[in-house]
């Protein structure tokens, strides 16, 4: 008889080989996983998914989002011809300030620019997209993977739930910032790599 339980140690690490990400996408992927896995088990995201949206949270949300993604979409700007952002480089199909600034409208009515403020943790965060857009661009290409990728792939549930939880328009209002207008999931990993 053989005993298949055993295996040299060649063939483990053939094995392990095998199974370590290839490209961009796999490995940042991977790389997240435990972060991406302890976000999606706090109370927010149980109670967002069970649609228990306050909506005054959701537009606080939306706020930050639209401070976030302007740092971050003008630093990809600025840095467009930088190698590791030049083949991800796709303002119309991924861009986002410009959705959330017509959810803001929604939500807050004319004037919304003079309703709203940057918290303290968002404000570090855009300095710290800003200090890497200067200082070392290529790490733009993570933040812009884990933002994209995140709403345009985990958005489209958290578009469904919002908008029957808070009973807005069928009509997608109040929802831009989670309506993409290109199926980009595919593409962007395959760019990435």
């Amino acid at each position: 008889d053989i005993d298949c339980s055993e295996r040299s140690s060649g063939d483990q690490k053939q094995e392990d080989e095998l199974s370590v990400p290839t490209d961009l996408s796999e490995m940042l992927a991977a790389g997240t996983k435990e972060v991406h896995e302890k976000a999606e088990n706090t109370e927010f995201v149980k109670d967002f998914l069970r649609g228990r949206i306050r909506k005054e949270l959701f537009k606080l949300g939306h706020v930050a989002l639209f401070f976030t993604y302007s740092a971050m979409e003008e630093q990809i700007e600025r840095n467009k011809e930088h190698p590791h952002l030049a083949a991800l480089y796709f303002p119309h199909e991924l861009h986002r300030r410009d959705a959330l600034a017509r959810d803001l409208q929604y939500f807050y009515s004319e004037g919304w620019q003079n309703q709203i403020s940057v918290s303290p943790a968002t404000q570090r965060y855009v300095e710290r997209i800003q200090q890497i857009g200067q200082d070392e661009p290529a790490l733009l290409v993570a933040h812009a993977y884990t933002r994209y990728m995140g709403d345009l792939s985990g958005g489209q549930v958290l578009r469904k739930v919002a908008q029957r939880a808070m009973k807005l328009p069928p009509t997608g209002e109040g929802l831009n910032f989670y309506q993409f207008d290109v199926d980009f999931y595919v593409y962007f990993p395959r760019r990435a790599t």
